[in-house]
């Protein structure tokens, strides 16, 4: 029982970064001549590109994985410039995903998360993982995925829910 908290979340992680890594597939298929510079793409100026997007949606599983670890968080480098970039980042962040042999004691704890400019939060473990790490990590996965099709992908609502591909039953 004291790990099945942790468990679920590293199989949340792990599929999601799935989907990812099929949506990468994707851009690879589709953009064939002009797949690096979909790594530069944007919502809005405002906005960083599809490739720090790649990034920042490890970063979160990454960070849970090294706070189970009793590690420093770590951020990968944001500015990813290509395909082979990219799904390294997601392979990595994958393999210290699977090596945490955390208990969910851990979210018990409580976790600094430094903002910059002198200001920090700090929260109890499991606000750690429901209030910033699971909202950081749907918004970037999802506006990476909103980038793809902006850009023109061919994807939709059954690529960005993978994870419930093994669900789907028919009607026999």
């Amino acid at each position: 029982m004291e790990k099945q908290r942790i468990t679920a979340l590293q199989t949340i992680f792990s599929s999601r970064l799935d989907t990812l890594s099929h949506l990468l597939g994707v851009a690879e298929d589709h953009f064939t001549e002009d797949v690096e510079s979909l790594l530069q793409s944007r919502i809005a100026s405002d906005m960083l590109p599809f490739g720090t997007q790649i990034a920042f949606t490890c970063n979160q599983p990454r960070n849970f994985s090294l706070w189970c670890l009793g590690q420093a968080d770590d951020h990968l480098n944001p500015d990813i410039a290509s395909l082979t970039e990219a799904r390294d980042c997601i392979a990595m962040t994958q393999e210290l995903l699977a090596s945490i042999q955390a208990t969910d004691a851990q979210l018990r704890e409580i976790k600094r998360i430094e903002l910059g400019e002198g200001t920090y939060l700090e929260l109890s473990g499991l606000a750690y993982v429901d209030d910033f790490l699971l909202p950081n990590f749907y918004f970037h996965l999802t506006t990476a995925y909103d980038i793809m099709r902006m850009a023109g992908a061919p994807i939709g609502k059954r690529d960005f829910m993978m994870h419930l591909v093994p669900c789907l039953k028919q009607h026999g």
